[in-house]
């Protein structure tokens, strides 16, 4: 995977999105409760709202504006308003670092 370092695993929050602009994209990048690491897109696809200033419960990402819950594993959106998925970004873990590559999102419809 070409990916890009974008923090240490340990400098993430658990439960707490973080966002990071890697080549133009905005990503939102989380530590859930079992310490795997998510990145998806960070612009919910209902209101043009960044995912990172919303809440992380389990393996779901809640836009703070409108409700809708993301799925941090496939990026689909698990209520409304919302209907349209976010990108979800491939991560690697390297010697405790977390790598993300821009360039290949990938969008479950």
């Amino acid at each position: 995977m070409a990916g890009q370092r974008v923090a240490a695993v340990a400098e993430l929050v658990e439960n707490q999105a973080t966002r990071v602009v890697l080549d133009g994209v905005p990503i939102a990048v989380v530590k859930d409760s079992s310490g795997a690491v998510h990145a998806i897109g960070d612009t919910c696809t209902h209101g043009e709202i960044s995912l990172s200033e919303g809440f992380v419960e389990d393996e779901t990402l809640e836009c703070w504006a409108h409700g809708s819950q993301f799925s941090l594993v496939t990026g689909k959106p698990l209520n409304l308003p919302a209907y349209e998925p976010v990108p979800v970004f491939p991560v690697e873990i390297i010697d405790g670092d977390v790598f993300i590559d821009p360039s290949a999102p990938k969008v479950n419809k």
